[in-house]
């Protein structure tokens, strides 16, 4: 039977050459490069000692350097494995997990119509750049005149004119024997509750959409009339057209993505004429989408042409708004090698105003400067507040965290909550070796909110406001580890996770989550996280862990905080405790963790607001302070001398608690 180009075209677009490929070979995993869908092998079809033979799942091609073979899915099972043409389909369409269509008249009708449809878009697209020659089309060329765009780009995108007519068109097409049905079902002619249809397009500049087999399928038209009611029309949909599904210039900028002098990524803007500006600068892997936001299936497509496509987003506030939407359709769908990146234009600018008088240098320096999907997030987030209170940071914490928890691939998802544990880390942390206390700080002292600083509302200037934690609380144990040595309550904490790492299984997202004062503790836990990402399960043990650990330079500090809780006689973090002793301690020392944290801010308040105070002779506020910190400081020593060792831990890990540990 004849299959239709649309069926075989899903199959293909459904299965990856790979997967076809790699049943017969074994790829080579020096030159293979997976996350790029870039392989390398001996070819299959002659003997070889050095692998020559080259796929791409981006192109759904092979080629062999060697012999010269070249094919695609079908081909290569034709070809290799002796399977006729609708054998190798039955083979990529059940792989692909779609039914083989049945020998069905109505589809085969409905098939030929669709063709019949793209030779009536095509004389259309004929007719329109006919028009654009003529003296009706005198305005419509100048106006592309002064865009910059040469007769050369002109013809190369195939752009023409719709008189300000409505029937030039509809007579143009009947004349050739279309009829009418055939021109509503392309989407020409409308009728908008009157009785005889009438051209859709009038007084437009137009641009031909095609499909991926380059083929006329729609039409997008900028209107010359200041009074149209819409500035860009395209067509409606129809049975070739859906514009979701659809990029504007996606077959020459996969090519020119693709080819020798690719920039292999495509960048994705906003309109056709920017597309259309870039490709007469000289970048013509351009694309984009049509006349909406950016789709799930038009990033698919994107990433179906490069692992990591460039989103381009003028510099203003709609722009931002538009990149801020990308991100949010993008990040549930990133995997491991498939991303996206950012780029801001300057204020005010598009892509054919940097490139049109000097060239593609200013466009290129934007390129260069794109940015991550997650520098997006965290600049959208985090960029322009202010979190100068614990509930804030806490705001701040909570809405990341649920912002990531949207991406679908566990190991990703994973390395994105690490990633914005250590920005909030950068963040928080030199308000806290400032004292957390700024000019504008601490408590309001008046009934319209407003802080006393000193005389006149300004900050004293016989003596400066002390600001930062007083050098006995300094000497404390509670933050000591900060400033010197990890403190004794994070050694545990780390440390029993990397001699029990299954733990990490178990409860990961609380342990991820763990925020160390420690710098050292905050560089071996994001390693440790890392490692963690990398290993399958079953890999993921002890002696792997710590020896990955000891390449990476952290030998020296695990032995000192093994040595560390060793001396304290906390055993429940060494690699000889029983499972069951090594996660109750770790609750109770991460427990303990928490509430040391929260007391450490309130302290760092208290002093800042005292300070205030004292500044403001306000005896009886001072005094309400005082209290409240001594109280902090006193809750403070009893957790020092609080101990995380769990009854019964000797019978399970064979140890005796001595009298040193009590």
């Amino acid at each position: 039977m004849r299959f239709s180009n649309t069926f075989l075209d899903e199959i293909r677009d459904r299965v990856l050459i790979s997967d076809v490929i790699g049943r017969r070979v074994s790829w080579d995993r020096r030159k293979t490069n997976v996350p790029r869908g870039d392989f390398w092998a001996c070819c299959p079809f002659h003997g070889e000692k050095s692998p020559s033979f080259h796929c791409e799942d981006r192109k759904g091609r092979y080629h062999c350097f060697g012999c010269g073979v070249t094919g695609d899915h079908f081909r290569f099972l034709t070809e290799l494995e002796g399977l006729s043409f609708p054998e190798a389909v039955q083979q990529i369409a059940d792989m692909a997990g779609v039914p083989m269509p049945v020998a069905d008249p109505v589809e085969a009708k409905r098939e030929k119509e669709r063709t019949s449809l793209l030779d009536v878009m095509e004389m259309a697209t004929q007719f329109f750049q006919d028009q654009l020659q003529t003296a009706n089309g005198a305005r419509a060329r100048a106006y592309l005149r002064d865009r910059g765009l040469t007769g050369r780009t002109i013809e190369t995108f195939r752009l023409g004119y719709s008189p300000d007519s409505r029937n030039a068109l509809k007579e143009f097409l009947a004349g050739k024997g279309v009829l009418k049905e055939q021109m509503e079902a392309c989407g020409l002619v409308v009728h908008e509750n009157v009785p005889v249809s009438y051209d859709r397009f009038r007084d437009r500049i137009m641009f031909p959409i095609l499909s991926s087999r380059e083929k006329v399928i729609a039409f997008g038209g900028r209107a010359m009339s200041s009074d149209a009611p819409a500035k860009y029309l395209n067509s409606n949909e129809t049975g070739l057209f859906h514009k979701g599904n659809v990029l504007y210039n996606f077959t020459r900028a996969r090519r020119a993505a693709q080819g020798a002098d690719g920039a292999g990524t495509i960048i994705a803007v906003e309109g056709y004429m920017d597309v259309i500006a870039l490709h007469q600068a000289g970048i013509e892997n351009a694309v984009a989408p049509l006349g909406t936001a950016l789709t799930e299936n038009q990033l698919d497509l994107l990433w179906k042409m490069t692992p990591e496509p460039v989103l381009c987003f003028d510099g203003d506030g709609a722009g931002f708004r538009a990149a801020n939407r990308a991100a949010d359709l993008a990040l549930p769908h990133i995997k491991p090698g498939r991303t996206v990146r950012f780029a801001l234009l300057p204020d005010g600018k598009d892509p054919d105003d940097l490139v049109r008088h000097d060239g593609r240098a200013p466009f290129d320096k934007v390129l260069a400067q794109a940015k991550p999907l997650a520098d997006l997030i965290w600049i959208r987030e985090a960029g322009s507040g202010t979190f100068e209170t614990p509930e804030a940071r806490a705001e701040l914490e909570a809405r990341l965290r649920r912002i990531v928890s949207v991406i679908v691939d566990e190991d990703v998802r994973r390395h994105y909550q690490q990633n914005m544990r250590e920005r909030l880390n950068s963040l928080f942390q030199p308000q806290f070796q400032r004292g957390g206390n700024q000019q504008g700080r601490g408590f309001s002292r008046d009934g319209n909110g407003r802080n006393f600083t000193g005389r006149g509302g300004q900050q004293g200037r016989d003596r400066p406001v002390s600001t930062t934690a007083s050098d006995r609380l300094t000497r404390s144990a509670m933050i000591k580890g900060h400033q010197d040595i990890p403190s004794l309550r994070e050694s545990v904490l780390a440390l029993t996770i990397v001699n029990h790492p299954l733990l990490l299984q178990d409860e990961y997202d609380e342990i991820a989550a763990i925020d160390y004062e420690s710098r050292e503790l905050q560089r071996l836990w994001s390693a440790v996280l890392g490692i963690a990402a990398a290993m399958a399960a079953p890999q993921l043990i002890r002696e792997r862990l710590v020896e990955q650990l000891e390449e990476q330079d952290f030998g020296s500090l695990l032995k000192n905080l093994d040595q560390q809780v060793r001396n304290a006689r906390l055993w429940t973090a060494t690699e000889e405790a029983a499972m069951e002793d090594a996660r109750e301690g770790y609750r109770q020392a991460l427990a303990l963790h928490k509430r040391s944290k929260a007391l450490r801010w309130h302290k760092i308040e208290l002093e800042g607001a005292i300070a205030e105070a004292t500044e403001d002779s306000d005896g009886e506020l001072i005094e309400q302070l005082m209290r409240a910190l001594q109280e902090v400081q006193l809750e403070a020593v009893r957790l020092e001398n609080q101990e995380a060792i769990i009854d019964g831990f000797g019978v399970l890990s064979g140890r005796v608690k001595s009298a040193a540990g009590k």
